[in-house]
């Protein structure tokens, strides 16, 4: 019946403190390489080993220590086998946070002014209100909702797009392939959300790029595969978009000669926009646990036919 947890050093104390505190009931266990895994039920990692099948039989649930899933090979898992992505409020937090951060800095022309100041060029330009830029976020789950009830407050037009039907109150909201075009066709900034999955590889594209009105900006927070690189280079050369913020690549780390480095109208973060806070995420999975002992629905479960 043991729990089985694979995170890193700084983060590992804590779940074992959490657990001992307040699920003293369930068997608890860090991860070594020579574990024995026949009595392991349940297990949290970012990513399974590929032996996982043989060398935990028993194991009922594979949680996911991050909100992602699409870096799990799902070939090498268990038919049975139920996986449960990581959702709890530091990783809405933090994300909302960070989001907020580049829709500001991009709505109030950072970018401009960072480049101003390498040339010591003092030129202002006009100050608009939140209310007149337009906003949309791509992917309306939990982080996307979650950042939309953040900017809500600021008073942008704000908009999103979801693969099915969706209401948020004060926002208009758009679903489907076809509804797509007419989405990106009122946005000054998009920012990107959406899970990886086969679909939504590459669909950063030119294609996508050229529905964006003329000078509008990008926000990448979801994977660097969902960008196709020199599609981006082009748009943005060609002034079809003003900058991009880029929070994740293909790969990572980036490789210090890529062109994204150097490109002057690209911010690049490493993967920072948010992280696992370990106080919140041990509540989860023991929340998860309970519920799975009831038999009862387990928030975050991800339905394998949809990647998510």
């Amino acid at each position: 019946m043991t729990f089985i947890i694979k995170t890193d050093a700084e983060r590992s104390p804590i779940w074992s403190r959490l657990f001992a505190e307040k699920m003293p009931e369930q068997p608890f266990a860090l991860w070594r390489d020579d574990l024995a895994g026949e009595h392991v039920r349940f297990l949290a990692t970012w990513v399974p080993p590929k032996d996982l099948a043989t060398r935990f039989p028993k194991l009922e649930i594979l949680f996911s220590t991050g909100a992602g899933v699409d870096q799990i090979d799902f070939s090498i898992l268990p038919p049975g086998l139920r996986v449960v992505r990581m959702v709890e409020p530091g990783i809405s937090g933090g994300m909302s946070e960070f989001v907020t951060l580049q829709v500001l800095a991009l709505h109030r022309d950072l970018p401009t002014y960072r480049a101003q100041q390498a040339e010591g060029l003092w030129k202002a330009k006009r100050v608009w209100p939140a209310s007149a830029r337009r906003v949309g976020i791509l992917g309306m789950g939990e982080l996307g909702q979650s950042v939309l009830k953040t900017l809500q407050g600021f008073g942008f037009q704000l908009s999103a797009w979801s693969r099915s039907p969706r209401e948020v109150e004060g926002v208009a909201c758009f679903a489907g392939r076809e509804s797509l075009p007419a989405f990106l066709s009122n946005l000054d900034i998009l920012v990107c959300l959406i899970p990886l999955t086969p679909e939504t590889r590459g669909i950063l594209n030119k294609e996508l790029f050229a529905m964006l009105p003329k000078g509008a900006s990008l926000v990448n927070v979801g994977r660097g595969q969902h960008m196709v690189q020199e599609d981006l280079i082009a748009a943005l050369d060609s002034g079809q978009l003003a900058h991009a913020m880029l929070d994740v690549t293909t790969p990572e780390p980036l490789p210090s000669d890529h062109p994204f480095w150097s490109h002057p109208k690209i911010w690049i973060t490493p993967h920072i926009a948010t992280m696992t806070q370990p106080e919140t995420a041990a509540e989860h999975v023991m929340d998860t646990l309970r519920r799975y002992a009831r038999g009862e629905a387990l928030r975050g479960e991800v339905d394998r036919s949809k990647g998510y």
